[in-house]
């Protein structure tokens, strides 16, 4: 059925990261929308990991100028007939732009595709007032608030490495890195029964995971001896995963000599340059390295699921917000140490 279209402006602002250090809010043309496209109006906007690793330079397969932003949600404001979207409904955005035919997508991998196109990294993200999407990488809202959708992204991740990690209930995990991925990644480790280790270089990060997530057993690296503190917790065992979310070239190559031997390795977190290890360490242990990369549609359906039975609630994530106009001035501080940031949320009107 063909649904009535809402009206829109002629132009639009938006937000691009010219070159390293250089992010402004500038006018640009409204998007225009392919036949068979969904039109978007962007109503939140999740400030990713990726986003400010841009706009400092160093985040692999990135390149300039480029309109940042992956975690979306919005409202319907135009579809193809007989869409199953209609003008004024909520959606979230799998942000992952798949061929459809390559060898990772035919077996059903579409989160690793050889042809991969992540807005926001390789295409023009979604930091704009407007944007057209394929049908089939919009999400029904199923109840679920903005702010709430616009989590999904990140929360995915998460839940992806988790799945990865194949975790049993009652093993110790221990969880490198305390950002949104990272305290998702304890929220599912948790849901999966595991007992928690939370590591981070950031005291701030530390007091919020012991405040909000109850996490026990917290490390920060640069005031305590790592090694000898998971030998404590473990009773000498060490843990039998650990998921890195931090793409730190120090904390990943650390990691590998903290895992328990027949134990599970899972870099989320990317790094732009080579990681070395001592083979022998890490063979006489069998140990397993995995990377986790984007998430499924199935991925993301665990999360609104999740968050509808109440198993999570990501709000708490969101510590500051700006829009887009603001966005600039307020990237330059979040990126200063201290800044206390754990999420941020541009909020469209």
């Amino acid at each position: 059925m063909k649904t009535a279209k809402l009206k829109q402006p002629s132009g639009m602002r938006q937000v691009t990261c010219v070159s390293p250090g250089n992010i402004r809010c500038h006018d640009a043309p409204l998007p225009s929308r392919n036949h068979n496209e969904v039109m978007v109006k962007i109503k939140r906007i999740g400030v990713c990991g990726t986003d400010l690793h841009a706009v400092k330079g160093d985040q692999p397969y990135f390149t300039y100028p480029r309109v940042l932003g992956h975690e979306l949600a919005g409202e319907v404001t135009e579809a193809p007939p007989n869409s199953a979207f209609t003008s004024g409904e909520k959606v979230a955005v799998i942000p992952y732009l798949h061929c459809g035919h390559c060898i990772a997508c035919r077996a059903g991998k579409t989160n690793c595709c050889v042809n991969m196109k992540v807005l926001g990294v390789h295409a023009d993200g979604g930091m704009r007032e407007w944007c057209s999407f394929p049908e089939h990488a919009l999400i029904k809202a199923q109840g679920l608030s903005l702010d709430q959708l616009a989590l999904i992204e990140p929360l995915a991740i998460s839940c992806h490495a988790v799945q990865r990690a194949a975790i049993r209930p009652g093993e110790f995990v221990m969880v490198v890195g305390t950002g949104p991925i990272g305290l998702g990644v304890l929220e599912w480790a948790r849901m999966a029964g595991a007992k928690l280790i939370a590591v981070d270089v950031d005291t701030t990060r530390l007091q919020f995971c012991r405040r909000h997530l109850q996490i026990s057993f917290v490390i920060n690296p640069k005031e305590q001896d790592i090694e000898k503190e998971l030998r404590m917790i473990t009773a000498g065992d060490m843990p039998s995963v650990i998921i890195d979310a931090t793409g730190n070239l120090n904390a990943l190559e650390q990691g590998f000599t903290c895992l328990a031997h027949g134990g599970r390795y899972v870099l989320v977190g990317l790094q732009k340059n080579n990681i070395s290890f001592n083979h022998p360490e890490f063979h006489k242990r069998e140990g397993t390295l995995f990377c986790s990369r984007n998430a499924t549609r199935e991925d993301f359906a665990r999360v609104i699921n999740a968050i509808s039975a109440k198993q999570l609630d990501p709000q708490y994530f969101i510590t500051h917000r700006t829009d887009l106009v603001g966005l600039p001035a307020s990237v330059e501080q979040w990126l200063q140490p201290g800044s206390g940031m754990i999420k941020a949320m541009v909020d469209i009107s």
